[in-house]
């Protein structure tokens, strides 16, 4: 469950100008002023901002450099202290973006020198400047020729109310944000629906919010992941759980499920919080096994790392996105299907078939270096958006 500095800090970036606002500003430092993007010298410009989840803003821009020499890109990211440390071009203090109007008319001269702007989960960019408006932003921007796209991560846009129906796992209603998730998204949907831009989701669930957005799937680095340690190769399967988002994942179903499993000796279960990005490499390189989530039906980066192990990922993943990744690329997701009532017994089969578990590790490994390695993302943004410009 989130912390009370957690609903703080989520809070005043829904509501910077509410109570919550005020005090996060207050506990986290004001601050004058922060570091400013610096501007590609490239014929096209990427600026991507404000939210970098996992990392991604950053990933998303490094995909669009390595796809085309003649993109240049960089991320903004608005840094919420006591969360994960993800790598960003430029990162801002959430004090400084609410209340820095040095800042905030600094970062908009360098940000309307970009040919293209991808705003990430519907956020405003630039703090008050335009009134915490990403329609009077858009606006700003479109009037100095510059394109604007949307990306949506997932509870920015994710309809509760939808999704209790696609699976009875669904962490709604139990989430307690759920009513302030239900009308963020709706708020989200009208927004996108009204100023009709080039939209983007990360994973291919959210198409069921957004049916005319283009899938940009999340990117891992294959080559931080990659290790030598065979899966299966010792008597006890090995099992990690990595809780950041215990009540989204269903964290709670898993040591329930398999405690015979582990008393019996057939596995090894570690449950794993908090940990740096850094060190999730080696966390993973120590699994045979790693379980991902059972609630939000789909996965996200955190599978993708564990794959690019060369690990076993087990998750609860809906129809549709299986149907829909094998429609895109031709490859079967190679997540293994279980929900808490069948863990056990999906555990148990990989256990007495150790070939067949290997085999299914290595598919991950290729899956995630066809789909989520960087190539698959650019080539969403550019075909979807970028192209004209690039001629």
């Amino acid at each position: 469950m989130p912390t009370w500095i957690d609903r703080v800090i989520e809070s005043a970036a829904r509501n910077p100008d509410g109570v919550a606002g005020r005090l996060a500003s207050r506990l986290l430092g004001g601050g004058r002023t922060g570091p400013v993007t610096e501007v590609p010298d490239a014929p096209v410009r990427v600026y991507i901002a404000p939210t970098n989840y996992s990392g991604q803003g950053y990933r998303w821009a490094r995909a669009l450099e390595s796809a085309d020499p003649r993109i240049g890109a960089r991320n903004m990211a608005v840094e919420l202290p006591g969360g994960f440390s993800f790598t960003a071009d430029t990162l801002v203090p959430v004090a400084v973006v609410n209340s820095s109007a040095e800042w905030q008319s600094a970062e908009w001269a360098a940000a309307q020198s970009y040919s293209h702007v991808l705003i990430e989960a519907e956020r405003p960019i630039f703090g008050s400047k335009f009134g915490r408006d990403v329609a009077r932003e858009i606006a700003a921007f479109e009037s100095n020729d510059v394109s604007v796209a949307y990306l949506c991560h997932g509870t920015d846009i994710r309809n509760p109310d939808r999704h209790s129906t696609l699976t009875p796992w669904s962490m709604y209603p139990e989430d307690p944000r759920t009513d302030v998730l239900r009308a963020d998204a709706e708020a989200n949907l009208a927004l996108l629906s009204t100023l009709r831009r080039p939209t983007f989701v990360s994973t291919p669930d959210l198409l069921l919010d957004v049916p005319w957005a283009t899938w940009c799937p999340v990117v891992v680095d294959p080559a931080a992941f990659a290790n030598d340690v065979t899966p299966f190769a010792s008597d006890r399967v090995r099992i990690v759980h990595a809780a950041s988002a215990p009540l989204v994942k269903g964290s709670h179903y898993i040591e329930p499920a398999i405690d015979p499993l582990i008393r019996s000796g057939v596995v090894e279960f570690s449950l794993v919080t908090g940990t740096a990005a850094s060190r999730m490499p080696a966390v993973f390189a120590e699994a045979d096994v790693v379980i991902d989530q059972f609630r939000a039906g789909s996965y996200g980066v955190a599978a993708c790392e564990a794959m690019a192990a060369g690990r076993v990922v087990i998750g609860h993943v809906l129809p549709f996105v299986r149907d829909r990744v094998e429609a895109e690329f031709g490859i079967p997701l190679p997540i293994v299907e279980a929900t808490p009532d069948t863990l056990a017994e999906t555990v148990r089969r990989l256990a007495e078939d150790r070939p067949a578990a290997q085999a299914i590790a290595a598919a991950g490994v290729d899956y995630v270096a066809a789909v989520h390695s960087g190539p698959a993302s650019a080539r969403a943004l550019i075909d979807h958006w970028i192209s004209p410009k690039l001629g």
